[in-house]
């Protein structure tokens, strides 16, 4: 068992000045750090004025990530740190509060990385009395972590001999049976303990909650570190229980009703919808228009192999699937459903209209534990450099790559969880695959900093184009969810009472600034971005937040904390080599129209559109930020 010491979090002491009730609090204030060299751990004592100044979950991670690493870290090495974090809403009942936050320098991108995941393993984190876990080092041996009891929890590095070579859901099974089923189980598979870049961080097991993008499974697995176990009993009180509860009661219902949609679908919900208006990527971001989307919808899942719902800790939504196969080529499979990105990387982005063929692969990447987005992306790269002959089928140990092959498409899958012979190169993600064909590969690479595109196109969205070429960690839907104003009146207290233009150019630079620090806002409060399709506003996180902590907070200054967070992040990449130069998109979305019904000849004007961005940012024509904006920021490089 290790013996829990107690410190202060010296390093961040002093880096902020102290403010007047800039953002409420409902933490312990402790951090529980452990040196997986030394075997030890201690529990520190983060500053007030940290938690004022970046709130929780994204916000505190990115400053400790900050502090604690840079250009020269190797993301593989002991002094990379990982970062688990929870927010103020973790543990309450703030409807879809069940979040929590993994950060490190990310193996794939060599730049800032981070995960925002659902499920249940943040709350039993927090309620062990801890607001976080950060580890450094590397045991000498594989290892997981215990954490238990009322708190501050008891924490037992315990020998992960017998779990090493375990899928995530085997690995999930053997620990919960030997602790006991309250256990929540954060842990990698096969992918994370041999380190590939596309290794993603698992929970809940069958129900598959990943933190899926920039790799951190290979930090994990670069530290020994098989796995996360935490359960305890300690609950934080709301400081004014009768209003925390009376501002709810209205919005959850207001939520239930506008997301009965994702609901009776879930995200794969939108996959019709989504080819309709030309959002959905098809044959490597290359073609538009694809009339067997409907194979891989929503509906179809429902009516076939759907067996129940899945809801994240305090979500009133249920967006999850859980299904199941029992016949055929693909039988076996039960847990987890395809997401709306699963369907459109592995399904619509590969041509493969076979349902229950990209229900069987998702379910291969969930148990190895990659990311299904990088995946697909780079079983699309492969089948075109195979059709256009950069790859052989001796390439790729006989896979005969072929568009719309779900056999191809399974095969391919599985070397890359695999990641041996051809899947080493696929594990790769499409950049470094992309590099080592070298030739033309490198222009069908669909990425930005490295972070293989998510399956919504900026073609069809022209704020995606800024969203993308901007956000932090790569390219990413979430890290400003632009789309979503473009599709729905949201955030009226920002202005965007109406769906905005989505072909549109001007205020799109804008739209970026104020949704990004609103979203960086959410991933500190640990909230997910689907409340925000259940009608909730500014108005209402402010009163949530201002009555669990007993005292108010502000518009003004949980925008301000989102924007401090955002560009915290920045001055991270800045360090690591990233300037307006990377600001990029792929030239195939820059340049080729998809020609179909919903985006017809638009591409995005992205200069204008990032000129106008980074005038509202504050920051330089090379995308870095002034002096003054930081000062404002209480920042400095």
């Amino acid at each position: 068992m290790i013996r829990v010491k107690n410190a202060v979090l010296a390093r961040l002491r002093g880096i902020m000045a102290k403010t007047k009730g800039v953002v409420g609090m409902r933490r312990w204030g402790k951090i529980l750090r452990v040196d997986l060299t030394a075997g030890e751990a201690r529990a520190e004592e983060v500053p007030e004025a940290v938690y004022r100044d970046y709130i929780g979950g994204g916000g505190i991670a990115a400053r400790m990530l900050y502090d604690e690493s840079g250009a020269d870290t190797y993301p593989l090495g002991e002094d990379n740190p990982l970062i688990f974090m929870t927010g103020p809403f973790t543990g309450t009942k703030v409807p879809t509060s069940g979040r929590h936050q993994i950060t490190a320098k990310s193996p794939l991108t060599g730049i800032f990385g981070e995960c925002d995941v659902g499920g249940g393993w943040g709350v039993a984190l927090k309620s062990c009395g801890y607001d976080g876990i950060v580890f450094t080092g590397r045991a000498a041996r594989p290892v997981y972590l215990l954490l238990r009891g009322d708190g501050p929890g008891e924490a037992e590095l315990l020998d992960a001999g017998d779990l090493w070579g375990l899928d995530t859901f085997e690995t999930n099974a053997r620990i919960r049976a030997r602790h006991g089923s309250a256990f929540a189980v954060s842990c990698i598979g096969l992918a994370g303990e041999k380190r590939l870049a596309i290794a993603a961080i698992a929970h809940d097991g069958e129900d598959a909650r990943m933190a899926g993008r920039c790799g951190l499974g290979a930090v994990m697995g670069a530290k020994n570190l098989k796995a996360v176990a935490a359960a305890g009993g300690r609950g934080l009180p709301v400081a004014d229980e009768a209003r925390f509860a009376a501002s709810q009661r209205a919005v959850v219902s207001r939520m239930v009703e506008h997301t009965m949609g994702l609901k009776l679908y879930g995200t794969a919900g939108g996959v019709v919808g989504a080819e309709q208006m030309g959002d959905l990527p098809l044959r490597n971001w290359s073609m538009g228009g694809w009339a067997e989307a409907e194979r891989l919808s929503g509906v179809l899942m429902r009516d076939t192999i759907l067996r129940r719902n899945y809801y994240c800790a305090a979500c009133p939504i249920g967006c999850g699937r859980v299904v199941e196969i029992t016949e055929g080529p693909y039988a076996g499979v039960r847990g987890a459903g395809p997401e709306y990105e699963t369907l459109g990387m592995l399904g619509a982005c590969c041509l493969v209209s076979d349902l229950e063929a990209v229900t069987y692969a998702a379910d291969l990447c969930n148990r190895a534990g990659v990311d299904t987005i990088e995946t697909g992306a780079a079983v699309a790269l492969a089948m075109e450099c195979y059709e256009k002959g950069l790859l052989s089928r001796g390439d790729l140990d006989g896979v005969r790559a072929q568009w719309g092959s779900a056999e191809a498409m399974v095969a391919l899958v599985r070397l890359a969880c695999a990641g041996e012979g051809a899947g080493a190169l696929l594990a790769k993600g499409v950049r470094g695959m992309a590099r080592e064909i070298g030739g033309e590969a490198q222009s069908l690479a669909m990425h930005v900093k490295g972070l293989a595109l998510p399956a919504h196109d900026p073609r069809c969205f022209n704020s995606l184009a800024v969203g993308y070429a901007t956000s932090n960690r790569g390219a990413c839907h979430l890290q400003g969810a632009t789309y979503f104003f473009e599709k729905t009146a949201l955030l009226p207290e920002l202005g965007y009472a109406e769906p905005q233009d989505r072909k549109g150019v001007a205020g799109k630079g804008r739209l970026n600034y104020d949704a990004q620090n609103v979203m960086s806002v959410f991933d500190s409060l640990k909230m997910c971005k689907f409340a925000l399709y259940g009608r909730v506003t500014l108005t209402d996180v402010i009163e949530w937040l201002s009555s669990a902590a007993g005292h108010e907070t502000t518009l003004d200054a949980l925008l301000r904390a989102g924007e401090r967070i955002f560009n915290l992040k920045r001055l991270y990449n800045i360090r690591c080599g990233v300037t307006g130069k990377d600001d990029v998109l792929p030239g195939r979305i820059l340049h080729t129209p998809r020609r179909d019904a919903g985006t017809g000849d638009n591409v995005p004007p992205l200069a204008a559109m990032l000129d106008e961005y980074y005038a509202a940012r504050g920051w330089d024509l090379n995308g870095i930020p002034t002096d003054e904006r930081l000062s404002a920021l209480k920042l400095a490089r």
